[in-house]
């Protein structure tokens, strides 16, 4: 895989062209790197996505000009969770993270004007990897003993217990008067 290229499922690739053709026109900063990445592009089926590539809603830690670190989810632009938790595609950093595998980096002109170099360290869960059964979360917690999901209780069927209706008509709904 050269420096500039990028992996995505079919599904991303198809989101990417999408995005693309409604900025066509305006002078957006995204546009540049929405190109890089169509240009560069190995598409795959979500079942051959290797683990450490980052997709849509890929948990990853990222570097930022090799100092500054965070850990994200990439998410598409609807915003349900807390802020702080997930890095939409539809900012530059987010959009350059996707697609990158783990120890590739991806170099953005920012809305200063600045270069950025981000590098993708780690891809901590990847949802095509949890759904063919890989390895779905990386560097957790130890793994705690397991609870039973279920408890058998003894003597639940004894002889003489019936169940007791809610009301004396045999009825537990209070029906259309209650209202």
């Amino acid at each position: 895989m050269t420096k500039e290229a990028c992996i995505l499922t079919t599904k991303d690739f198809t989101m990417l062209e999408a995005m693309l053709e409604s900025r066509l026109g305006r002078e957006d900063l995204l546009v540049p790197i929405l190109r890089r990445k169509i240009g560069s592009a190995i598409v795959v089926f979500r079942e051959d996505l290797p683990e450490t590539v980052a997709s849509l809603n890929s948990r990853v830690t990222f570097a930022i000009d090799g100092s500054r670190r965070d850990t994200r989810v990439l998410s598409d632009d609807r915003m349900t969770s807390p802020i702080g938790m997930h890095l939409p595609i539809t900012t530059l950093r987010g959009l350059a993270l996707l697609g990158l595998a783990e120890g590739q980096e991806f170099v953005l002109t920012n809305i200063d004007g600045n270069e950025e170099r981000l590098v993708l360290e780690t891809v901590h869960y990847q949802p095509e990897a949890g759904r063919r059964g890989g390895q779905v979360v990386r560097d957790a917690l130890p793994p705690q003993p397991q609870k039973p999901l279920l408890r058998l209780v003894g003597g639940g069927m004894e002889e003489g217990r019936r169940p007791a209706p809610v009301t004396p008509d045999g009825y537990d709904a209070p029906g259309p008067s209650a209202a």
